[in-house]
Order: C-alpha cells, then structure tokens, then sequence
C-alpha cells in the first residue's frame, strides 16, 4: 500500500508541472485578430518578464485595439502599438531593456524603442523574415506560432520610410486565458 502511495506520488510530482505548463503557455499566448485572420503570439516571460507582463495588462486594457500599423517595411517588420499612429507616441510608461540572444527569425516580436535602449513603451514590430542585426539589440518577447500569412498580408507603406497611408489596424488583441 506504502509503494504504491510513493508510485502515485511520484506520478503526481512529475505530472504536476506539466499541467501547470498548459496553464501557464494560455497566460502567455496572445490572439491577435487582423483583418485577415488571426495571429497566435507565444510569449517569453522567461527573457523579458517586465515586457511581457506590461504587454499583458495592456492587452487587458484594450489598449491595443484599433491601433494601427503606422510603419510597414517590406521584407523587414510591421510596427504598431502607437494611440497616436505616428510612432512617437506610447502608453506612458518606458521600460528598461531585457535584451537576450534570442534570434529576430521570421514572426519575432519585440519592443520598438528610440536610441536609448531603455525607451520601449508600447510599440512593438513583428519581423517578416530573419533579421540578425537586431538580435541582442531590442527587447524580443514573443513568438508568432500561427497565423504568419495574416501578418504577411498587412498593408505595406512607401519604400525606405515605412511610412503607411490609410494603414492597417489591430482590430483586437487578447489573452488567451481570459474569457471572452
């Protein structure tokens, strides 16, 4: 009776953490909805654990919705997260870089910031296809795992600049923990 308690205990013990893992990646899994599908975003709290939970209560916020993507380069990113829409505005509240080595791949996501490093705010971008030279250099804190092509197909803006005329907007963003 005694070894089977153990046997169960020990099935438990190693069960348990997974669980809490399934738990957690809903905590740390965002919806993005763009006008041509949904975007399924992995966070990484366990490289920037300030970003992402100031990218979480914003999302609960609401803050992000209807927010455009004010600075589309083709082959390179999509940038967003601005209220203002012309990429010098943000919610308020800089935060200080959480810089790692985890590789700007296609679907990276991290903060968008001025030249100093500790200026990100709520603007973030989305790279279409592997960009090293950011690597180590902006804050990365999400990956998207699905939906890519909904990404792909944002309204791009004029050559070197970015800069979009009647640009596409971030019609929600949601934790995927949280009821709807």
């Amino acid at each position: 009776m005694q070894i089977r308690r153990l046997i169960f205990g020990l099935i438990m013990a190693m069960a348990l953490p997974a669980m809490q893992v399934g738990a957690a990646d809903l905590e740390n899994t965002i919806y993005l909805e763009l006008k041509d599908g949904q975007v399924t975003i992995e966070m990484r709290p366990d490289l920037a654990p300030k970003h992402v939970a100031r990218i979480k209560e914003l999302v609960r916020q609401k803050f992000y919705d209807g927010i455009v993507f004010h600075r589309v380069i083709e082959d390179f990113m999509a940038q967003t997260g601005d209220p203002t829409g012309t990429g010098t505005g943000g919610s308020g509240q800089h935060l200080e870089a959480e810089f790692s080595n985890e590789k700007h791949l296609r679907g990276a996501l991290s903060m968008a910031r001025a030249a100093d490093p500790n200026s990100a705010d709520s603007q973030f971008f989305i790279v279409f296809k592997a960009a090293p030279w950011l690597d180590g250099q902006y804050t990365f804190w999400g990956q998207v795992t699905a939906g890519m092509e909904a990404v792909d197909k944002i309204k791009k803006g004029a050559p070197g600049s970015g800069v979009v005329d009647n640009p596409d907007k971030i019609i929600s963003m949601r934790i995927a923990a949280d009821p709807e």
